[in-house]
């Protein structure tokens, strides 16, 4: 399959090692990726800030540069999940939304994948972020993915269901809150034993990730599609 691979904002600019992760893991698997160079912002920000018009202009961008991929990946289910909640409102009847995937939904529902071959002896914590859990409601897709890695430990995080609190601009208008939430969801993630926290959304990792570092704590976090890139037998 041929696949055009939508790296977002956030993962171009402070993840790229997401991107080529999440190339990795299909071309391991037998499929093309290409990276359509023209593709910009997908307009969340905008639209969830109240820019209608600019976040127009973006998804329509959006659909013309991958208007002609059959399946189109992201390692962001809050990217995808604009794209296929919102954009009907901004650019009805492409439907390009029936196209876009995050990554761990594109393995395990539409190309029926649970074991890509990956190892990483570690233990690990997964995040169900906001977006996945009820935008884009990837489901046990990631946890299944995570059980086929070979000598990973994966331990199940206490309230895993609630945010962690980054929200994208949530997180700036209502720090104090913000940072609330933050420390709930760091202790629970200190209760799993973990060395690990993943999951599927490169925001919540650094809203995540930050928290921990102002800790001084020694978890590290780990997008999804680096853990599945792994082949890390030590």
């Amino acid at each position: 399959m041929r696949i055009a691979l939508f790296v977002t904002c956030i993962g171009d600019t402070l993840f790229p090692a997401v991107g080529r992760a999440t190339v990795q893991i299909l071309e391991r698997l037998g499929h093309e990726v290409v990276f359509p160079e023209d593709q910009t912002c997908c307009g969340q920000m905008h639209l969830n800030s109240g820019y209608r018009h600019e976040a127009t202009t973006l998804a329509r961008r959006f659909v013309e540069v991958f208007g002609g991929y059959d399946a189109i990946v992201s390692p962001s289910s809050s990217c995808v999940g604009t794209v296929r909640d919102l954009y009907p409102q901004l650019v009805p009847d492409t439907g390009i939304g029936e196209r876009v995937f995050e990554l761990s939904e594109l393995l395990v529902k539409e190309l029926g994948v649970e074991d890509v071959g990956a190892s990483f002896p570690h233990r690990v914590t997964y995040h169900p972020t906001c977006h996945s859990l009820r935008v884009t409601r990837v489901g046990d897709a990631p946890l299944r993915l995570l059980r086929n890695v070979r000598g990973l430990e994966l331990v199940e995080l206490p309230a895993g269901d609630e945010c962690c609190g980054f929200g994208g601009t949530f997180s700036i208008k209502n720090a104090d809150t913000s940072l609330a939430m933050l420390d709930d969801k760091c202790a629970s993630i200190h209760a799993t034993g973990a060395s690990v926290c993943s999951a599927v959304d490169g925001s919540c990792l650094l809203h995540i990730g930050g928290g921990l570092e102002r800790q001084g704590s020694s978890v590290r976090t780990l997008h999804l599609a680096e853990i599945l890139a792994s082949t890390d037998a030590a």
